[in-house]
């Protein structure tokens, strides 16, 4: 195995000639006995699932291929067809990140055919790895005869000292600088198939779930407490507020035993947290945007913090644009069709960056802050940092113009002009801009002093102190002299939240519901996990906005207890079970499928890592006066014996209702329970139960039926356990007393069966194999489906059974 760097041809070139001289010598193709443990790292290896998992080496701008799907395949259905190769590198890639690792020796095999009429008798191919950048390594080689499968067959190992955080391996031919000059010799297709890596997986990472309760009941700040999130921007669309969040969870990983973890490594961050809510406390996780880095949506930047929301018709379409901060040195956007995405990047340069006009001189040209004005212009607030040395040093410190604004293109996409200054006092970064009556508010983060900012100084009166929120009003967008300078908005935020929370801000103001509302981020979350030493994981809040009758703000007063809820929550309807209001102990995981609140078109989350005594919560949900009549769920049980509690108002108020969560396991089933007179405006409480120490159940999503005074199908349910050879089993039984037919399905902890059309006076009856030779009490639940007076009618019992143990 030889490394070099691909920018290098001569590196290369005698890299090759190294991997020749030791596939020559054996050094490569003998293979060492692979461990029991290890498993094969490459999924669809042998294309039976068509091209999935496998896409076309983007390493270098010059490289393209098209990857397509063969019958001709060394073993099974399907093999991958290269052609149209523009590289030696143009070949199919898998990405490994995550599943290798530095120091350790993994097995290659694949196979791969060319059959070009004028290429050569033979020819030598690479299985390469790619550690990001101008970082490439030659692992396993084999010289191919033209028309017959040739065999990959080796071991390599990743050097101790390699980063492999990026790690994707693809296929190619040897390197030559102009490859286009004899392309049957260095650009013939290929066909590719029975990739495998063997290997020790690794290990899992730590748990990143918070098991504490980071978020109390009754508080409305932090605005999540199961992960973290910085720099919110808030974006009203639709009768929602999203927020757009630095993706502070990406590299929390706090140690099993002591529950501390490193500090935050914001060089890591390369992705966008987005949640939503329409009352400002139940909260809707939707996950993460895959902004930045190799697999990212705009693959040519390392880093997204900061993020700025907008939206704009462009040609006739609605478009959203999420702007975000790639590291200090640069911004940019990508294009989304609706504020969940999915996501493109209509760019493939960063859109601010040291060539833009009027920007030479700052040094931090990130967190970029979008405004679309209400005659359609469009503007870009930007910059930070360090002030210029050429000022003499109580300008550096009081009036550091290390802050811009300039006009976006119709398109979003690029600029126009020249920026121009912002004359903040005593700025920093996190320039942000709202209108409001007509004038136009300037918001921004303060600096700390220091030799960045001309050594010690004293600011001037009223000027902002360290780490605060400054903020400007103005008549034009484009103009901001230190004359517009209106006051402090906001204090450290440590000031209210105590040690530990201290650091700089950024904020954003949005207004929802006729009201205006401010954003900022605090380490909350993270001082309720590990107390006043805190390692710099933010989380999102909220204060209501309060003007004087001049237009200047009244300072905002940072606390736990938040905004107020704007409206109660509607429960009939079907809704993402990862909208929170409070959360303990569980964490969410994007699965593939469609979202059932939001659509097919973005990404659909499911809580997950739900054990006994984890539990979530909603704000005042409001059943109405008829109230509701049951609940259900979409859930893929992960054992058996879980069940869900519904209580209100509190974890040990009044229990309305259970839900057996047992589905068979493994498989997404729609699981029910009643409730007992559940009306009114209610706090509600899912409490989770089951076997203790294992994850209890996945679960979707969660639908209220209103009790609307309907007339009930007189159906009858019964449940008992009994043994049988040992074994525990629950019959369930329900009759249908009704006039007509019914459908009948039985749900257990154990299972579920359906029986369509049972007629009148007849039973619907199962016995569920527990499998287990002692079961605990639970509950099973009859749902029946028919018509009263040619009206749908659903009426759901639910009827309890004794715990069982049973002889050997």
């Amino acid at each position: 195995m030889n490394q070099r760097l691909r920018r290098a041809a001569r590196r290369r070139a005698a890299a090759i000639v190294v991997i020749a001289t030791m596939v020559a010598t054996g050094l490569v193709a003998t293979a060492p006995p692979v461990q029991a443990a290890d498993e094969d790292l490459i999924l669809n290896g042998g294309f039976e699932s068509g091209l999935g998992n496998w896409f076309v080496n983007n390493g270098n701008a010059t490289d393209s291929a098209v990857l397509s799907p063969t019958p001709d395949a060394y073993s099974g259905a399907s093999a991958v067809l290269v052609t149209a190769r523009a590289t030696t590198g143009s070949g199919p890639m898998q990405d490994l990140s995550g599943k290798v690792r530095a120091g350790q020796t993994y097995a290659l095999t694949a196979r791969v055919k060319y059959e070009n009429a004028n290429g050569p008798a033979t020819k030598q191919f690479f299985a390469t790895m790619h550690y990001g950048g101008g970082t490439y390594t030659n692992l396993v080689s084999v010289v191919a005869t033209k028309g017959q499968w040739a065999r990959f067959n080796g071991t390599f190992t990743i050097p101790a000292e390699q980063n492999a955080s990026t790690a994707r391996l693809f296929f190619e031919t040897p390197w030559t600088s102009t490859p286009s000059a004899d392309p049957d010799l260095h650009l013939m297709d290929f066909k590719l198939d029975d990739v495998s890596v063997l290997g020790a997986p690794p290990p899992a990472p730590p748990s990143k779930t918070i098991e504490v309760v980071g978020k109390l009941p009754g508080e409305h700040n932090p605005l999540i407490g199961h992960k973290f999130g910085a720099d919110g921007f808030g974006f009203v669309h639709g009768g929602r507020v999203y927020m757009y969040l630095t993706n502070d969870t990406q590299g929390y990983a706090p140690d099993p035993v002591t529950g501390i973890s490193p500090g935050i490594n914001y060089g890591n961050i390369n992705q966008i947290t987005v949640i939503s809510s329409a009352d400002l406390v139940n909260w809707t996780d939707h996950g993460e945007i895959q902004v930045a880095g190799p697999n990212g949506v705009a693959p040519f930047t390392s880093n997204s913090w900061a993020p700025g929301m907008a939206r704009k018709v462009v040609g006739g379409t609605e478009k959203f644009f999420l702007y975000y901060a790639n590291g200090g040195g640069s911004s940019n956007v990508i294009t989304g069709a609706s504020p969940l995405g999915p996501w493109t990047s209509e760019r493939t340069t960063t859109l601010i960056n040291g060539s833009t006009p009027g920007a030479e001189d700052v040094v931090w040209k990130f967190d970029p802050a979008p405004l679309v004005d209400d005659d359609g212009e469009a503007y870009l607030y930007f910059g930070g940092g360090p002030a210029s040395t050429s000022m003499p040093p109580a300008e550096r410190f009081n009036n550091p113009k290390n802050l811009r604004a300039i006009d976006l293109g119709d398109d979003m996409v690029s600029t126009e002009g020249s920026a121009v200054v912002v004359d903040a006092p005593v700025s920093f970064e996190a320039g942000h801009v709202f209108k409001r009556d007509g004038r136009y508010y300037f918001s921004y983060s303060s600096h700390f002093g220091g030799n960045d900012f001309g050594g010690p100084q004293t600011p001037l009166p009223g000027y902002p102190g360290g780490g605060q929120i400054g903020y400007m009003i103005s008549d034009d967008p484009m103009t901001w002299p230190k004359e517009t300078y209106a006051g402090v908005l906001f204090p450290n935020q440590s000031q209210f939240f105590g040690a530990g929370t201290g650091g700089n801000n950024h904020q954003s103001v949005f207004e929802f519901e006729g009201r205006y509302y401010f954003t900022y981020h605090a380490p909350t979350l993270n001082k309720r996990i590990n107390g006043n030493t805190t390692q710099g994981y933010r989380s999102p809040h909220i204060q209501e906005l309060a003007f004087n009758p001049d237009g200047t703000i009244q300072q905002v007063v940072g606390t736990y207890a938040g905004a107020e809820q704007v409206k109660n929550f509607n429960p009939y309807r079907v809704f993402e079970a990862e909208t929170l209001g409070w959360s303990k102990g569980i964490a969410t995981a994007r699965i593939d499928g469609p979202s059932a609140e939001f659509g097919a078109s973005v990404p659909n989350l499911v809580l997950r890592d739900v054990d006994n005594g984890d539990w979530t919560a909603l704000s005042s949900v409001d059943f109405g006066t008829d109230g509701a009549r049951s609940v259900s769920a979409k859930v893929r049980a992960l054992g058996a014996g879980g069940h869900v509690r519904v209580r209100l108002d509190s974890l040990t108020g009044p229990l309305v209702g259970t839900i057996p969560a047992g589905t068979p396991i493994g498989e997404w089933a729609e699981v029910s329970g009643e409730l007992d007179a559940v009306s009114g405006v209610h706090d509600v409480y899912f409490v989770y139960e089951g076997p203790a120490g294992a994850d209890l159940v996945e679960i979707d999503s969660w639908t209220f039926e209103p009790a609307t005074g309907q007339a009930e199908l007189p159906v009858t349910g019964s449940a008992q356990s009994r043994c049988v050879a040992g074994k525990a089993y629950v019959a369930v039984q329900a009759r249908n007393d009704h006039d007509e037919p019914v459908d009948i399905t039985l749900q257990t902890p154990y299972g579920t069966r359906s029986f369509a059309d049972v007629a009148p006076g007849a039973n619907a009856y199962q016995s569920f194999a527990t499998r287990s030779a002692s079961i605990a009490a639970g509950s099973a639940t009859a749902r029946a489906t028919g018509t009263i007076d040619g009206t749908a009618v659903t009426t759901i019992r639910t009827t309890d059974y004794p715990g069982v143990v049973c002889a050997g």
